[in-house]
């Protein structure tokens, strides 16, 4: 499945306020869930196997590091089983090396096309993200609308916003 998204990533100490705001503004809750994203050494890009209770996938995606809303070319392929996303873990590691491991619990929360997260991520703490998702690049400027009013709904001030993916943030250390 290849998608299309515009998305942002920031700090968040407010959750239980961006909570009460999703869900004031009529998002469902699809859940908890525990997450564990493999990154794998790939030469352009990101390759992740995502295990979790909820969502399981291999994503590859290309995404600038830039604070604020980023564009992402994101291609998906869903896991039945978590049996089936653990075994894939140690084909990929073996085939191209293990690059990082981000541990995390995901509250997950949609209002039709805009998926939001509350994140709170081993090592570095509690985040919010805001993605809307679309089929092709020519949607870009609604979909950035979209993020645009989120971001004020849920209160993400620029000092908030982060240029970079937790598995850089995690390297980084």
């Amino acid at each position: 499945m290849q998608k299309h998204l515009v998305e942002i990533k920031a700090r968040s100490v407010h959750h239980d306020r961006q909570r009460a705001a999703l869900l004031e503004a009529g998002a469902v809750f699809h859940g908890t869930d525990h997450q564990i994203d493999h990154y794998f050494h790939v030469p352009e890009g990101r390759l992740k196997l995502r295990i979790g209770t909820i969502e399981r996938s291999l994503i590859f995606y290309r995404r600038p590091d830039a604070a604020g809303p980023k564009d992402s070319s994101v291609s998906l392929t869903r896991l039945e089983t978590e049996g089936a996303a653990t075994d894939l873990a140690q084909t990929l590691d073996h085939a191209l090396g293990t690059w990082v491991v981000v541990d995390k619990h995901r509250e997950i929360y949609f209002i039709g096309n805009v998926k939001f997260h509350l994140d709170t991520v081993e090592r570095l703490g509690t985040f919010v993200e805001v993605e809307a998702i679309g089929d092709a690049p020519e949607e870009r400027d609604a979909l950035l609308e979209q993020v645009n009013h989120y971001r004020q709904l849920l209160g993400i001030r620029d000092a908030d916003l982060l240029a970079r993916s937790y598995s850089n943030l995690l390297t980084d250390h």
